[in-house]
């Protein structure tokens, strides 16, 4: 379901709920207020004119529509004013949430899991995003469909409704399902060509180094300024939905493989993680992780702390990791001084370029499955084809030739060694680092 409508914005009224233990004390572990406000992101970046917002704070949520009927009748009153045509819920509604609010309302509701995947149809481009984002809206909509307003069908089970409307509501939910699992079957055959493909980089002995981060953080700027790619980037949230995969080349000439996936969230929907299992298991066959975080961001630290909890529920908390802090060309010198220091964190600015070869270097020096050597070989001369691989993807220090013979002393990756030293005699070994 879109919430653009044609040729104008749709005006939407947006929704915050927090648990406190007295009015307007939070108990949450982030800011509602924040999260309203990211949620305001969201909206801009679905297509919504957003004309006014409330925040509700209660010890716990009204089962019946979350924010409690008084508070319901005054967000009816302050989105008529507004002439709103949507609400927007900052939360995870229930399906009987969902139908009271409407009721309640008198007005299209949405909640935030609709949002996101709303956004995400507008962003899928190719046929593996596609399909995952179609699995999470059928995943969604399923026990939602005896409600109203954007449901299949209008009339739910229950008495004085059962005959042709329930016969429909079952025509519905069986057509779903059958969708689900030819979309399931599809996604599956995705994940097939893609473990295929790591097979093959890894055969070719070609790392693969993902980019992680909460969206907006500057990752796909990053990736193009790395890789000389043209991924779209934007201030709108979710920009990059599709993952794209570029080559880099590190400063000890070593090639690898720079990916760039969808941004996280907070708040992240559990079945829209696992619709997109495929494209993230790009992360799970890293050799790196470079974790991006906006260091100008106000909430930084709590955007990272949500970054930490989706990579421990992918199960991908073990794989080395470099903490790049962003968009440093936006911090003063004491700003810049309180970012976190130290081996396996490095400052950048993927707009300007500041801090691009440090970055880098460090890659090199954390890909340790494949650590830098530095190594002498003994050729024939005539050997155009092995010199030519140690030119393109070592760092030739010297070679001497004589006769027939070139001896080439060089810094490479320690598997382009192990490829090389059956052709020539090696002659000394040093690990390096830099």
């Amino acid at each position: 379901m879109r919430i653009r409508k044609q040729g104008t914005l749709e005006r939407a009224y947006l929704v915050g709920w927090a648990r406190s233990r007295r009015a307007g004390i939070p108990t949450t572990g982030y800011d509602p207020e924040e999260s309203l406000e990211e949620l305001h992101e969201l909206a801009t970046s679905a297509g919504a004119q957003v004309v006014g917002s409330t925040l509700q704070f209660a010890p716990e949520p009204d089962p019946a529509t979350l924010v409690g009927r008084g508070k319901a009748h005054e967000i009816r009153v302050s989105a008529r004013a507004a002439h709103a045509q949507v609400i927007i819920f900052d939360h995870d509604l229930t399906p009987t949430q969902l139908r009271n609010l409407e009721e309640a309302l008198n007005s299209k509701v949405i909640d935030r899991t609709q949002l996101i995947l709303d956004i995400f149809a507008g962003r899928a481009r190719s046929r593996e995003g596609q399909l995952q984002v179609e699995l999470a809206q059928l995943t969604y909509l399923l026990p939602r469909l005896s409600g109203h307003g954007t449901l299949l069908s209008r009339l739910g089970g229950g008495i004085g409704t059962r005959g042709p409307g329930e016969q429909q509501l079952e025509f519905d939910r069986r057509r779903i399902r059958a969708r689900i699992q030819r979309l399931a079957q599809g996604i599956e055959r995705v994940r097939s060509e893609r473990s295929l493909h790591r097979d093959r980089r890894r055969e070719n002995q070609l790392f693969t180094v993902a980019l992680v981060g909460y969206t907006n953080a500057g990752k796909s700027t990053l990736f193009n300024a790395l890789t000389r790619a043209h991924v779209s980037t934007s201030d709108r949230l979710f920009v990059t939905l599709d993952p794209t995969v570029r080559v880099v080349q590190l400063p000890s000439h070593r090639r690898v493989l720079l990916s760039d996936t969808v941004g996280f969230i907070r708040k992240l929907p559990p079945h829209l993680v696992a619709a997109f299992r495929a494209t993230l298991e790009e992360l799970e066959g890293a050799s790196l992780l470079l974790q991006v975080t906006d260091g100008f961001h106000p909430q930084h630290r709590e955007q990272e702390t949500a970054v930490e909890d989706l990579l421990e529920t992918l199960g991908i908390v073990e794989t080395p990791r470099l903490l790049v802090w962003n968009k440093i060309d936006l911090l003063d010198g004491a700003a810049r001084a309180r970012l976190p220091q130290g081996p396996r964190t490095v400052a950048v600015s993927a707009l300007t370029g500041e801090g691009f070869p440090v970055l880098l270097q460090k890659i090199d020096e954390m890909l340790e499955a494949d650590p830098i050597v530095e190594a002498e070989f003994e050729f024939s001369a005539g050997d155009g084809e092995r010199l030519a691989l140690l030119y393109r993807v070592g760092n030739v220090l010297s070679a001497r030739y004589e006769d027939d013979r070139v001896t080439v002393r060089a810094r490479l990756a320690k598997s382009l060694r192990e490829r090389l030293q059956p052709s020539g005699t090696l002659h000394a070994d040093l690990v390096v680092h830099g």
